[in-house]
């Protein structure tokens, strides 16, 4: 049943392209509709994550410094919240973090924010494109739960986030190193086993 799923939703997002607006829309629902059918977190807790990356990133935008002068990615996966981009110093850094970490219900935050310049759009697109090949390699392979794996990219370090096995979780590493253009990935697994 699993492979089954895991084939019909890579046809799909491979289809996306090829298709036009409404139509486009909702193959896009159809994906993510399976993807929470098959999510190991509750509704309530996949809500509350949305709700981090909202506040989050609504915070960040308030703070006129920061919204202007740094380049911050937040995504939250069962209540943990990854950190990414660039802020140019260190204070801009830790008030980024602050504002994630002060948010109800952030369980953890992974600090991965450079100190530099905001990336170039070239950069950010690059990175973009990198998901998208792990994540199709991910969703293609019969072993591992592709739809259980958050995969964000930034700077060409893949991280992974998931409610997975240590099994699914070496095999989804493997496949991520083994996908052309990533120069390193970071494991930010809740293992459940």
């Amino acid at each position: 049943m699993c492979k089954k799923i895991n084939c019909r939703l890579c046809l799909l997002l491979l289809a996306i392209p090829l298709l036009g607006g409404c139509v486009a829309a909702a193959v896009t629902a159809t994906a993510a509709g399976a993807a929470v059918a098959v999510d190991k977190r509750t509704t309530g807790t996949m809500i509350e994550d949305q709700s981090i990356e909202f506040k989050a990133m609504n915070a960040i935008a308030d703070d006129k410094e920061l919204a202007n002068n740094t380049h911050i990615n937040v995504t939250s996966y069962n209540t943990v919240a990854l950190v990414t981009g660039e802020a140019p110093t260190e204070e801009m850094r830790q008030r980024v973090i602050d504002i994630v970490r002060n948010i109800p219900k952030v369980s953890n935050v992974y600090d991965e924010v450079s100190l530099a310049a905001p990336s170039s759009f070239m950069s950010r697109s690059s990175d973009s494109l990198l998901t998208s090949k792990v994540k199709t390699r991910l969703l293609a392979n019969e072993d591992v739960s592709g739809l259980n794996i958050k995969v964000v990219t930034d700077k060409g370090a893949v991280y992974l986030m998931g409610l997975i096995t240590r099994e699914q979780g070496d095999k989804a590493t493997d496949i991520a190193r083994r996908t052309g253009g990533v120069q390193k990935v970071v494991k930010l697994f809740q293992y459940t086993d």
